[in-house]
């Protein structure tokens, strides 16, 4: 019996404000990203990878890896404040990234130019959102992975926050989309202390492709690990791919 779910599973995570009142002029972007992960690879790759990761560094499992909280040495990470540790750090963490088999799909939503070309313009996240999910559905579709369910997976913002995303999301999936058609898609939220590698995953490689979009000329060791697993097409090219900036 054909399993009614894919043998693919999405993680999503952002990075800056999606508001477009509250501009912060160092970070005027907003960034989305899907981590898509065949189960397997997730399961039997990155998983034991993550943990025995945590277990090296902190002696046990139940830190979650937050960019901020790394980047900032806040936290569970004030032992990063040796530039030695914290190079030994970041730099296995990029290693698993390097390691995991997985694709990237992201939108940077340039809030300022949005502004100026819409004053009226809707949510940057909704924005984002429909381009991912266009763009995850022709990756699936390229792995013959329409006639199951996929789902996409969360982090909780809040009560309001969320309930206009299961909206948004069910729209674009009904149809609300450039293809007009239904997606297989299934949205679940996750509790920000849910411990999800997957999630944690997906915050770490969102903020190197905003850094690299505001300052391409910049090192960003990070994001030449990230760019080698954005989705491509044929040619190799991930712009409009794996990689879309709006407007």
């Amino acid at each position: 019996m054909k399993n009614i779910f894919s043998d693919y599973i999405v993680f999503v995570d952002e990075s800056g404000d999606h508001s477009l009142t509250n501009t912060n002029p160092s970070y005027p972007i907003f960034v989305l990203a899907f981590c898509i992960f065949k189960k397997s690879d997730y399961s039997d790759k990155l998983i034991p990878l993550m943990k025995n990761f945590k277990f090296k560094h902190f002696g046990h499992d139940q830190v979650i890896l937050h960019e901020s909280d790394i980047r900032k040495d806040r936290g569970a990470f004030t032992f990063l404040k040796s530039r030695e540790l914290k190079n030994i750090f970041l730099n296995e963490i990029t290693e698993i990234i390097a390691e995991t088999p997985f694709k990237i799909i992201t939108t940077v939503i340039k809030k300022d130019e949005l502004c100026k070309k819409n004053p009226e313009a809707e949510n940057p996240y909704h924005i984002a959102l429909g381009f991912c999910l266009e763009r995850l559905f022709y990756y699936l579709r390229s792995q013959d992975e329409l006639k199951s369910i996929t789902h996409v997976i969360v982090e909780n913002r809040g009560k309001k926050e969320d309930n206009e995303l299961e909206l948004e999301f069910r729209r674009i999936c009904d149809g609300k989309n450039y293809m007009g058609k239904a997606l297989p898609f299934e949205i679940v939220f996750a509790d920000k202390k849910s411990n999800s590698t997957g999630l944690q995953l997906a915050d770490l490689v969102a903020r190197p492709v905003g850094l690299k979009i505001l300052k391409p000329e910049q090192d960003n060791r990070a994001y030449n690990v990230v760019k080698e697993k954005f989705y491509t097409n044929n040619s190799g090219e991930e712009n409009g791919w794996g990689l879309k900036c709006h407007p």
